[in-house]
């Protein structure tokens, strides 16, 4: 029997980032379980409000949590951005109780909690990776620099998905799949966000240093789960050299020999 779980994809991965909806669906079923898109989701907000007693900016991610508790007892997300807004949400409203009240009654729905999970977490913590090394078709023979950027780590207390500081998820995940993995010292590092918006000189001074970083190391290209990082360090690369910035999901689908991710 094929195990559903409940799928928040976001805003992102349905329009300039399709490609890492698409090759993470085809993982799914090749492992085994399934996908499923809630039905008539919405923005997240995309941002952690930085005041806690900002109850207008839960909202947005508490309607999709909601929508997520209508549909089962967690919700699987694969944007770094959505994890950790909806992550930090769950976990601010676990604690709040008298923020849960005032966001129900703005609301007018009843929600009453639902646990957010990244996809890495089904892999590692359902699937495992020898399950997943058993299942590789054709090895990634590359050397392969795993970036976790900031977002999907911290802060620790409400995310939890990893070490901040040594977090070892993509690469293991990646030794899964035959790579040989690199370490480097900026894996942690933030790209600069949104800043590629407002300051795009400061964000491609710092994503060009994380590329400089891997590219030391002998990497022959970098990995990602935030459509942000993969845009911010691959966007600055001029010239000869570039490294390409690539989605996990997309290696595995090579892997695991999925030869039709669909238009």
């Amino acid at each position: 029997m094929v195990t559903r779980i409940p799928y928040f994809p976001g805003c992102t991965l349905s329009t300039q980032a399709r490609e890492y909806d698409r090759s993470a669906r085809a993982v799914a079923q090749a492992l085994g379980f399934e996908l499923v898109e809630l039905p008539d989701w919405q923005c997240c907000g995309a941002t952690f409000p930085l005041s806690l007693d900002d109850s207008m900016a839960l909202i947005a991610p508490t309607r999709v949590l909601y929508q997520a508790q209508q549909s089962g007892e967690r919700v699987v997300t694969l944007c770094a951005i959505c994890f950790h807004v909806l992550r930090r949400t769950q976990a601010l409203l676990a604690r709040d109780a008298a923020m849960l009240e005032r966001i129900n009654w703005f609301t007018g729905q009843e929600y009453r909690g639902v646990r957010v999970m990244h996809f890495l977490e089904i892999l590692r913590d359902e699937i495992g990776w020898e399950n997943l090394k058993a299942r590789v078709q054709s090895p990634i023979a590359m050397r392969l620099a795993p970036y976790y950027g900031c977002l999907l780590l911290r802060p620790h207390d409400e995310i939890g998905l990893d070490d901040p500081e040594q977090p070892t998820i993509l690469h293991e995940l990646l030794r899964a799949l035959g790579a040989e993995v690199v370490d480097f010292p900026y894996s942690i590092e933030c790209c600069g966000s949104y800043l590629t918006v407002k300051e795009p000189r400061i964000s491609e001074t710092l994503a060009l240093e994380i590329v400089a970083s891997a590219r030391a190391g002998g990497a022959q290209a970098i990995v990602t789960a935030c459509p942000l990082c993969q845009f911010n360090l691959e966007y600055p690369q001029r010239g000869a050299g570039k490294i390409p910035v690539l989605y996990f999901t997309g290696l595995m689908a090579t892997a695991l020999g999925v030869a039709d991710l669909g238009a």
